[in-house]
């Protein structure tokens, strides 16, 4: 979950609530569902949220989100943008980076703390939606220090142009950021501490993403900025540019600054983006609209409430509601352009249910005649887990995401294999993190991750986990086949396949089911020391010491043996 540090001072003023206190602050900030995490040396609140929630990566988003709360500030807000008289012409841009966006901000006024809050919420966008600068880097520049080149901005008065393009590797230089030294693009990869961080974003570059102005290179997106367009607490005037592979994601970024900015007195003014084939007039503060039944809305939220309580409740959460007539009565709801979380009518509920207060709502028993109780299936986890406790093994609850270089690579696995774990992943289109792209295949990979991580504890160390695994299948309703997995691993100076063997059958006799282990080979495991765990007949998992490869890639320091099967087989 992001967490921001923000001073509750700053947060008072940006409010106009500088009566409040800081527990009220607090219990205030609960009721949006962003909890307090402690303070900073400084007296600053570290605040914890939803990872969707990124217009409040700022001090100014929060501030916003309370001024809402408070009923200061109601409905939607788009700030009022100035025609264009900058232009970013695209020319021969790197494909794995083909977008670009951007905005003018003038008359801010930034001072020591405006200043850090900007520098924050840059760095925490290019952590969250900008996946560590690979999908979304922002480059924020002094304007002052920009000399454009003259254009026609379209309607007959004159423009200033940059150019975002591609660059050799070893074309142009520039100096840096925290640098005195003119480097080129390839230099500045190998010999600033900035560029070697980020040197791995553009590994399969031929040609590195550069932004010229007049004068010349000014930005080496994703990676750093020019030293001389720098922005201090003298800049008035920034020019803000974004780069990435997707323009919806950077647009959305551009406009979660832009109101942060607006929300500190400036005035955005727009940018022309001239694409080859297209132009495109940016920022981007379209307001988009979600059909709400008023109907779900009741439902979902169990309450009872009337068409101007909806309205009410929809302009105090920052958005708009319209009744729309029909037979059934439904809202068109705008959504702002700074929220980016609000994909289906069910977020728009869940603003509507906040604005009322969850705190509010009168708990009730619900309307059935059933007693609840545990499923068969958790009922036998439960047991074995049980069983594998008392057989000394850890229990473990590891993360179902994880990564493909994770869960197929350093196990030496590959999705094609006829072994246990090799299956096609059910991957996710648009990952938080790279470290969680995909749903695990089978969980032994989690335990020897959870190894890697321990190798400065004492040894032996016996871990299992029951849990869940996945992979595609067509033949299924969802396209996905979920199971439940048993996993365990043995790490010592003489674990061995006798070991996890011996484990595993105390383990099947426990549960009265008759346990095979036949040779087997498979990637992970030593040749000649592994077998396949055959109960009651079916072949459901495998058994055998990892093979050294694996335990090097690890940096695991002692032999790890281990198995891993279905649940299910233990019924």
């Amino acid at each position: 979950m992001p967490v921001v540090d923000i001073d509750p001072d700053e947060l008072r003023t940006l409010t106009g609530h500088t009566d409040k206190s800081d527990d009220e602050l607090k219990d205030d900030l609960f009721g949006l569902g962003i909890e307090y995490e402690g303070e900073t040396d400084d007296g600053a609140f570290k605040l914890e949220f939803e990872a969707d929630r990124l217009d409040r990566l700022s001090v100014e988003g929060i501030a916003r989100s309370l001024r809402y709360h408070y009923g200061d500030t109601r409905g939607v807000y788009v700030p009022d943008t100035n025609d264009a008289e900058w232009t970013i012409s695209v020319e021969d841009v790197p494909d794995d980076r083909p977008c670009v966006t951007g905005a003018v901000v003038r008359g801010v006024d930034l001072d020591e703390d405006a200043l850090d809050s900007l520098i924050q919420l840059q760095e925490k966008l290019h952590a969250t939606m900008g996946r560590k600068r690979a999908k979304g880097a922002i480059g924020i520049h002094d304007l002052a220090m920009l000399k454009g080149e003259a254009v026609d901005t379209g309607d007959g008065a004159p423009g200033k142009s940059i150019t975002y393009t591609g660059i050799e590797p070893d074309g142009d230089t520039f100096v840096p950021l925290d640098d005195d030294a003119e480097r080129s693009p390839a230099e500045v990869l190998t010999e600033h501490p900035t560029g070697e961080q980020y040197a791995a974003l553009l590994d399969d570059y031929d040609r590195y993403p550069a932004i010229y102005d007049d004068i010349g290179l000014f930005s080496f997106p994703p990676v750093i900025n020019g030293r001389r367009t720098e922005v201090t607490t003298d800049s008035r005037e920034l020019f803000v540019e974004l780069t990435g592979t997707d323009q919806w994601t950077i647009d959305r970024m551009c406009a979660i600054i832009c109101y942060a900015l607006d929300a500190r007195g400036a005035t955005v003014e727009n940018v022309n983006v001239a694409y080859e084939d297209t132009e495109l007039v940016r920022p981007d503060f379209e307001v988009q609209t979600k059909r709400v039944p008023h109907e779900r809305v009741e439902t979902l939220l169990g309450i009872d409430l009337t068409p101007e309580d909806v309205e009410d409740l929809a302009e105090r959460a920052g958005l708009d509601a319209e009744p729309q007539g029909g037979d059934e009565l439904t809202y068109d709801v705008e959504i702002p352009p700074y929220r980016v979380d609000v994909l289906h009518p069910v977020d728009v509920v869940d603003d509507i249910g906040r604005a009322y207060g969850f705190n509010e709502l009168v708990p009730r028993y619900p309307d059935v005649s059933t007693v609840g109780g545990r499923t068969e299936t958790s009922r036998l986890e439960g047991a074995a887990r049980e069983t594998l406790v008392g057989l000394g093994f850890e229990d473990l609850l590891n993360f179902n995401m994880t990564s493909e270089a994770d869960n197929f690579d350093r196990m030496h696995v590959s999705p094609d294999d006829d072994a246990v774990g090799a299956a096609a992943p059910a991957a996710i289109d648009e990952p938080y993190s790279e470290d969680f792209s995909i749903l695990r295949t089978w969980a032994l990979p989690s335990l020897v991750s959870v190894l890697e991580n321990n190798t400065h504890r004492s040894y032996p160390q016996d871990l299992a986990e029951i849990g869940f695994a996945a992979h595609v299948d067509d033949a299924t309703e969802t396209g996905v086949a979920e199971r439940r997995t048993v996993a365990a691993v043995l790490a010592r100076h003489d674990a061995s396949y006798e070991d996890a063997k011996a484990r595993l059958a105390a383990l099947c006799e426990e549960f009265h089911v008759d346990l095979e282990t036949p040779a087997t080979e498979h990637p992970s495991f030593i040749d000649g020391r592994a077998a396949s765990v055959v109960i009651d007949g079916e072949d459901v998992g495998v058994i055998g010491e990892l093979h050294p490869a694996v335990v090097v890639d690890h940096d695991v320091e002692v032999p790890v043996a281990g198995f891993e099967f279905e649940l299910d087989a233990l019924r």
